[in-house]
């Protein structure tokens, strides 16, 4: 048995999640424009090169402080069963089948949620899903992520730790994903697939030689 990790965002699904959870947010309410604009503009920041992903998640994640959990599990699914998951590409699912048949084991890698991870990856009919997740007590969300963020090197940490638990070695293992943030991870795993790739990734994918595939 060998392990296909797949990213979420832009992989997929030919969409940003984050960005719709924070439109649909302030749609409905839960959100006010005013932290809408200060989510896009760390989001913006962070595709500039001008702060790390993993101060966006943290400032995101300290907004939940004092909110329910229950709230957030129901939003999220709502939000997959009415805006993400007519948005999975179609190359996605026969990426995932031709891996099913294999015997391969199908992760989900992402930097998303749990809440919306979960939802997902029952869908997709996924073995397993690795995410951020974020602390809880007495059922309301206290502002701090659990560690290690599901990002970066830490995204590789995820995937080291589930590989070992389920006696894979990572150069057995396929990773697919669109974000040059995802490079640890792809230098570590034996079939790195770049997949509607940022421009980064692509040219990067295009000196390795990395198999680069379009999914809709």
């Amino acid at each position: 048995m060998a392990i296909a990790f797949f990213d979420l965002d832009k992989t997929l699904v030919r969409c940003n999640t984050a960005t719709l959870w924070t439109r649909r947010e302030v749609r409905l309410g839960h959100l006010s424009r005013w932290q809408a604009v200060r989510a896009a503009f760390w989001i913006a920041r962070y595709h500039l090169g001008a702060a790390a992903l993993e101060q966006a998640i943290e400032k995101a994640v300290s907004t939940l402080a004092g909110v329910r959990e229950d709230g957030i599990r129901a939003r999220s699914v709502a939000l997959w069963r009415e805006e993400v998951a007519a948005l999975v590409r179609p190359g996605a699912r026969a990426a995932l089948e031709r891996h099913r048949a294999r015997g391969d084991r199908l992760v989900m890698l992402t930097t998303s949620s749990n809440y919306l991870a979960e939802i997902a990856a029952g869908d997709l009919g996924l073995d397993d899903f690795l995410c951020n997740r974020f602390e809880v007590v007495d059922g309301v969300f206290t502002g701090a992520p659990l560690r290690p963020l599901c990002f970066g090197p830490g995204k590789l940490s995820h995937a080291a730790a589930h590989a070992q638990r389920h006696g894979v070695a990572l150069g057995d293992c396929a990773f697919y994903t669109d974000s040059f943030s995802d490079l640890p991870v792809l230098e570590a795993v034996g079939e790195p697939v770049a997949v509607h790739p940022d421009p980064r990734l692509a040219r990067l994918a295009r000196r390795r030689g990395w198999r680069m595939e379009l999914w809709d």
